[in-house]
């Protein structure tokens, strides 16, 4: 049986629940309704200050409209000015423009005037002409064709001596400047390339110690003399020389090779055919050499750069090669040197003017052995070995044969001119000699008036005697132009020729003895 409490507190307990339940409902409802009121406070505070914000963005914005306003005005004021004044100045351009296009209207008027004015006066001119050919034919006895002719060869003679005598003044001041700078270009190239006037030839002769090695070198039935020429191709020459052996031979380089490996066996003393065959081979290997190291060695000195090394091997043979009795190798040296120099003085390409320089002879390296000139063989082994267009100029052009097409090939052909030319550089035949002396004077007396003819400073120079009456001043300048050009295009010869024409009027009278005085000699002019 249940007890009363547990039946009091079964019942307590859901309408304690229900009391709970009411309480906290209205305390919600309490808090519910704070927030509302606290809310609408908010949302009121929210929209006076929105308000209040709405107008000073209001007033802000009105006031910056007004500001733009007040600048746009100002600015609409401004261009209205400035179109005003661009008006007026139009305006004013424009009257300016009547006024100046009423006065050319006036001066055109003018102007046509004064030319119908001009055409009536040209008539009358020409009528008057006219008038006066008839009165100038009737009086002269002369057509007007005959009269023009007339005046015009006495004023062409007039002329023709005028123009000889200013040709003359101007070709000596262009010369005496030409030469003027020519001379101090050359000169300093000179002084600065200190260079032999002569250089050593290729040796052709071997000493001996005793004239018992020419037993020794010929051998037994002359096996061992044989064995040395077939090997290299040269001729050895033994006679009465007293210790000497000559060596002669067309090609410079295998006579060079017979006469290392002749002194080598000379040296040696062992001389029969194997040892010839072994030191032959031996000379030939140092030769090689030694013209590579020559060919390299030509390079360094003029600063020539990039050359093939078959055309180094080339220049090396130059050494053991000589034209004129001047050593080629020193001669192309020399010319690379010269051009270097003047194309430096000049301003243009120094590097060119000298690889053209050390290169324009190269053809004389194997001209022994292949067919044509030396500047024919020079320009292909140029192109093959794969030089530039301008150097292959330079070698083709350095004799004259062929256009000159740029400053380099002339200072080339120069510098190759000068250091053939110097005295003492290159040595002559005496017919060669002689024979140029004779073209000289021949190609002199060929000219009219010419009374005498002589080629002095061994062919640098001729002097022409022209008879006073036929030959006048100006004649005698063109004598010597012509003369000059004649012996260029007639001519081969290294350096240049000075020509000098010489014209003198001698008046010679003679006062006879009489006896009361002394002789008494006529005057010379």
């Amino acid at each position: 049986m249940i007890s009363g409490g547990v039946i009091y507190a079964i019942i307590s307990i859901p309408i304690g629940i229900i009391i709970g339940y009411f309480i906290r409902k209205y305390i919600a409802e309490a808090k519910i309704q704070s927030a509302e009121e606290e809310a609408k406070k908010i949302r009121e505070t929210a929209a006076r200050e929105t308000e209040s914000k709405q107008r000073e963005i209001i007033l802000e914005a009105k006031e910056e409209a007004h500001r733009i306003k007040e600048e746009i005005d100002r600015e609409v004021q401004k261009r209205r000015s400035e179109l005003q004044r661009l008006e007026n100045r139009l305006m004013h351009k424009e009257e300016a423009l009547d006024k100046k296009a009423e006065i050319l209207e006036r001066k055109e008027q003018s102007v046509r005037d004064k030319e119908n004015y001009l055409n009536n006066l040209e008539k009358e001119l020409n009528v008057l002409k006219m008038k006066e050919t008839e009165i100038l034919e009737q009086i002269s006895k002369f057509t007007e064709k005959e009269a023009k002719e007339f005046l015009f060869k006495q004023v062409e003679e007039e002329l023709e001596h005028e123009f000889a005598k200013l040709i003359k003044e101007k070709e000596t001041k262009a010369k005496e400047e030409a030469e003027k700078n020519a001379r101090e270009i050359i000169s300093l190239a000179i002084q600065r390339c200190a260079a032999e006037h002569v250089a050593e030839t290729t040796i052709s002769v071997v000493s001996l110690p005793n004239d018992e090695m020419k037993g020794r070198i010929i051998g037994r039935e002359g096996r061992n003399i044989r064995t040395l020429e077939n090997l290299t191709g040269i001729d050895l020459i033994i006679d009465d020389t007293p210790e000497a052996v000559v060596i002669s031979g067309f090609d410079p380089i295998r006579r060079e090779i017979a006469r290392i490996a002749l002194e080598k066996l000379i040296m040696d003393g062992r001389i029969h055919p194997a040892r010839i065959e072994e030191m032959v081979e031996k000379a030939r290997n140092e030769l090689e050499a030694h013209i590579k190291e020559v060919g390299e060695q030509a390079t360094f000195d003029t600063g020539v750069h990039g050359l093939h090394p078959e055309l180094i091997k080339l220049l090396g043979r130059l050494k053991y090669r000589t034209s004129y009795g001047q050593n080629v190798l020193q001669h192309s040296l020399e010319v690379a040197h010269l051009a270097g120099i003047m194309a430096s003085e000049l301003g243009v390409d120094v590097n060119l003017a000298k690889r053209g320089g050390l290169l324009h002879d190269i053809g004389k390296a194997v001209d022994h052995e292949v067919e044509g000139p030396h500047i024919k063989i020079g320009v292909d082994l140029a192109r093959k070995y794969g030089e530039s267009q301008k150097v292959i100029h330079c070698i083709e052009a350095h004799h004259g044969d062929t256009e000159f097409n740029s400053l380099e090939a002339v200072l080339v052909s120069a510098a190759d001119a000068i250091s053939a030319a110097r005295p003492g550089a290159r040595r002559e035949t005496l017919e060669t000699y002689i024979k140029r002396l004779e073209e000289l004077e021949k190609i002199a007396y060929s000219y009219k008036g010419v009374e005498t003819a002589y080629a002095i400073q061994a062919g640098r120079e001729i002097r022409v005697i022209v008879e006073a009456d036929i030959i006048d001043d100006a004649a005698a300048s063109k004598v010597a132009r012509d003369l000059s050009k004649d012996i260029e295009e007639n001519l081969d010869y290294p350096g240049q020729i000075k020509v000098v024409v010489t014209r003198e009027i001698r008046s010679i009278e003679y006062a006879k003895y009489s006896g009361k005085q002394g002789l008494v000699s006529g005057s010379l002019f």
